[in-house]
């Protein structure tokens, strides 16, 4: 059964339930998706083609074969094609895949817990606050900390009977006020562990406890007239409200709240995440994301949704957005604010997205500009080195491959600009040259390629680069004479052992500056001739050798093995094949000899 047929089998029997779907190549996994009804949803890949965009048609093109998972809920299936796409990252999804990993504050577990940063995350009993959107981020809140809290740094084994064996002396931090010597204990354990209760608070977010420890030892210090340390516990919190400050106050109004929003162009999505927890914003994060298959906005968005809340472990049960869309989360709310402090922190989020959106399609325009002089300057370059009366902005450059005499081919490569313009790449199969000869094959392509053009009424290359010495670029010259455009269009040659450019009618060759953006301009069009023409040689050697095998083969005539040919290109691929399969193709008579040929074990065992 051929491959199309099995792909309409299998999808006649998906499941009207809810779930993901798998698609694969030759090679894998290449796109996940999600469905409310599977058999719908995969049914219109290939049902509504007409409707489809180019990306998507090459999807379908390329499937081979279907998966799917049934789940209980569309939540659940939604949740299932995140993971399935972060476990395989097909290159049909958009994907959150810059393999990076975010840093932590960590609070060990062990007896007088320190404070450190780390990217490396365990199941461990430790306390992990974070991730934070960049390493400058976490490194201010964990400044804070150990300016706020003395803590210890050592990595000694505090436990009772250690310090009491008098086993750890004081460091220098100790000295320096940094550290309390938990080591000589000279701190008590209880007063280490209540520190780290309030550090614990405003990692989370909630610094009301820590100011309100400070207020109250700073009045109750001043009672006492210790003013000294009245004014150290002032210090902390002045440096507590001065970070609240720097982390934007949305509203003390509200609690904690996620906030995305979405612009998009045709080619890339701009997301901004805000990360709001008692009234502050303390986390944002914003993306590009390349589109794969001309997703809209509230695809791309729902799942770049599931995935920020799972990498920045957020439980908040509220989420705001600029686009309606539907997030089957459980006890997750969706918002779309009107007016008020969560329309303002919408309006925030927003401006990060579209200024993103700016900076990038700005950087672009300006990359574009600068990437159209330097072509500019190239061209006015080989125009110069060459002696071209007008600007090369399309140049053609052909090049003849054959094997021994065999399959004699050609092609011809077009570069538009100083770029490659690979549609107006071409082939040419030899029709009118018996035997290796180059010379006559390059007049053939010449005349072929041009007479076409003029047929056509289409505009002619202002250079044509010939891939030989002084007698490819005479057959070129005479395609051109006998055309009557000569004269019309610059034509040269380029001989590959010391690069020599060959001009028609000069003896003496032309040697451009080694270094020269024109050279290494008209090298890559020479390579790029010669790389296209022997991959189609390549791949007709192949064919010829298959059909050959085939045809050697009793009972399997040319029209059969041309078939067969044109549909499987290699024997590998007709061994894949079961007897009903090739049977499928080209009858139980024929499939029966063929069968046996390939797979001769089996007749032996038969």
């Amino acid at each position: 059964m051929p491959a199309n047929e099995k792909l309409k089998e299998k999808i006649s029997h998906l499941p009207h339930k809810p779930g993901i779907y798998k698609f694969f190549d030759d090679n894998g996994i290449i796109y996940v998706g999600k469905a409310v009804d599977i058999r719908k949803r995969v049914s219109s890949y290939f049902n509504r083609s007409a409707q489809h965009n180019k990306k998507t048609l090459k999807l379908v093109s390329q499937i081979k074969d279907i998966e799917f998972t049934i789940v209980d809920t569309e939540a659940d299936a939604f949740l299932l094609e995140n993971n399935l796409i972060k476990q395989y990252q097909p290159k049909y999804n958009i994907l959150l895949k810059d393999g990076k990993t975010y840093p932590y504050i960590c609070i060990v577990n062990e007896r007088f817990p320190r404070v450190i940063s780390t990217r490396n995350k365990k199941n461990d009993g430790s306390r992990y606050f974070g991730p934070y959107p960049s390493g400058t981020t976490m490194h201010v809140v964990l400044d804070l900390i150990r300016t706020l809290y003395p803590l210890r740094t050592c990595t000694y084994n505090l436990t009772p009977e250690n310090i009491a064996a008098g086993k750890f002396k004081v460091c220098l931090e100790y000295h320096i006020g940094n550290c309390k010597g938990p080591c000589e204990a000279l701190v008590d354990e209880a007063e280490y562990n209540a520190n780290i209760a309030q550090i614990k608070n405003i990692l989370s977010g909630n610094l009301s406890v820590a100011k309100a420890y400070f207020k109250e030892h700073m009045a109750a210090a001043a009672a006492d007239y210790q003013y000294e340390l009245a004014h150290k516990f002032k210090q902390k919190l002045d440096m507590l409200e001065d970070f609240q400050a720097k982390s934007t106050v949305v509203s003390n109004t509200l609690t904690n709240i996620d906030v995305f929003t979405i612009t998009s162009n045709e080619q890339c999505a701009f997301i901004n995440y805000l990360k709001v927890m008692n009234g502050s914003i303390i986390l944002t994060q914003s993306l590009e994301l390349e589109k794969k298959l001309d997703e809209d906005d509230t695809d791309i968005l729902a799942s770049v949704i599931v995935q920020l809340r799972q990498e920045f472990e957020s439980t908040s049960r509220e989420v705001i957005t600029n686009i309606e869309l539907r997030l089957p989360l459980d006890n997750v709310t969706i918002t779309y604010p009107q007016i008020g402090d969560k329309k303002k922190l919408l309006s925030l989020s927003l401006k990060n997205a579209l200024y993103l959106r700016k900076e990038r399609e700005g950087r672009q325009e300006k990359n574009k500009e600068m990437s159209e002089q330097r072509e500019l300057r190239v061209l006015e370059t080989l125009k110069k080195d060459l002696r071209l009366t007008e600007l090369p902005r399309q140049i053609e450059c052909f090049d003849n491959s054959n094997f021994q005499g065999d399959n004699p081919v050609a092609s011809m490569v077009c570069f538009k600009n100083g770029k490659p313009s690979k549609k107006d790449y071409r082939h040419y199969n030899i029709k009118t040259v018996v035997g290796p000869n180059d010379f006559e094959s390059m007049y053939e392509i010449v005349t072929r390629r041009y007479r076409r053009l003029l047929d056509e009424n289409q505009p002619l290359p202002q250079l044509i680069i010939i891939d030989g010495g002084k007698g490819q670029l005479g057959m070129a010259v005479k395609a051109l004479r006998d055309l009557n455009i000569y004269g019309k269009i610059a034509v040269v040659g380029i001989a590959k052992r010391l690069e020599e450019i060959f001009y028609p009618g000069d003896s003496l060759p032309l040697y451009i500056d080694k270094k020269s953006e024109s050279l290494k301009l008209i090298q890559r069009l020479r390579n790029e001739a010669h790389r296209f023409a022997i991959t189609f040689h390549r791949s007709k050697r192949d064919a010829g050798t298959l059909k050959t095998e085939l045809t050697d083969i009793k009972g399997i005539g040319l029209s059969t093995a041309d078939a067969l040919l044109q549909k499987f290109r290699s024997v590998k691929k007709l061994k894949d094949l079961t007897l009903d399969e090739l049977a499928a193709e080209i009858g139980k008579a024929k499939a029966s000899i063929l069968y046996a040929h390939l797979h001769p074990a089996e007749g032996e065992n038969a």
